[in-house]
């Protein structure tokens, strides 16, 4: 059995919340393949799914609750198969260890690779390091740099708390996984489904042929705007990397306290106006 980042995980047994599960016990499907799959079994989803959306309801409020006090934070996404002994495990770790420095708490996956380096850095320089787990068929468990785990069993509740409780994202080489967190980032952020923060790619080598890809025939076939491709940042440097998403950040919500200012000024000078005219 693998990971969601494809990495055999052979693990200790399968929890299903407070439940753990091992040899015959073990269900042959995850929470997630029950709740997409096609209704099979006639009008029998009318009692089941129902069921479900109380379930995810529970976690959405477990994550809110457990996330809700972490402060300003940084999701870090990469490589499950990276080892200690790659040189991305180091950057990886220097990520972290800048973000602690610069007052952010760590956000991962809570897994091995990428995710274990950058809490172990974060962890090693006092800050809060920040795991969010999935179920799997086998357990996987947090990496032990986690301070604080949250299990989910829904991927795209995971995926809410990665993106509502992080102020950027900082990306290193990665597979399917790492790719899906990054154009999820992208598209919540060029349709204005949240509000825009800074997106660091790490690794020119590796992401450079992609950021050509979207330059060249994406956006020459008009798929994407010109400015579509600011919303990514590319660096080599992960001292860098942590810079932009600090300076970017706080840009951000600068503007975002000006454009508050502004409106509450023009609520005021109506309001004044309307008193003026005697409304």
């Amino acid at each position: 059995m693998t990971s969601d980042d494809g990495v055999p995980a052979p693990g200790h047994g399968y929890r299903k919340g407070p439940v753990l599960l091992r040899r015959g016990q073990i269900p042959t499907t995850t929470t997630d393949q029950r709740l997409l799959a096609a209704p099979r079994d006639g009008a029998n989803w009318l009692h089941e799914d129902p069921w479900r959306v109380m379930r995810i309801q529970s976690e959405l409020v477990e994550g809110f609750g457990a996330l809700a006090e972490v402060g300003p934070a940084v999701s870090v996404f990469g490589s499950a198969r990276v080892t200690m002994d790659h040189p991305e495990y180091a950057l990886a770790e220097r990520v972290g260890r800048g973000l602690a420095k610069a007052g952010f708490a760590v956000i991962t996956g809570g897994g091995p690779g990428v995710m274990e380096a950058a809490n172990k850095g974060a962890n090693q320089a006092g800050g809060l390091s920040v795991g969010l787990g999935i179920e799997l068929p086998f357990e996987q468990g947090m990496n032990q740099w986690v301070d604080l785990g949250v299990n989910f069993r829904y991927f795209f509740a995971r995926k809410m708390m990665f993106v509502k409780y992080a102020q950027g994202f900082i990306v290193l080489p990665g597979g399917f996984g790492t790719l899906d967190e990054l154009f999820e980032a992208l598209t919540l952020v060029q349709t204005h489904k949240v509000t825009e923060f800074p997106i660091v790619l790490v690794g020119t080598a590796y992401w450079g042929g992609l950021l050509d890809w979207l330059a060249g025939p994406v956006s020459a076939r008009e798929m994407i705007g010109n400015i579509d491709l600011d919303l990514l940042t590319l660096v080599d440097d992960p001292d860098e990397a942590v810079a932009h998403v600090v300076e970017r950040e706080a840009q951000l919500r600068a503007e975002v306290d000006a454009a508050t200012a502004a409106a509450k000024l023009a609520a005021a000078q109506q309001a004044a106006a309307r008193v003026a005219d005697g409304e």
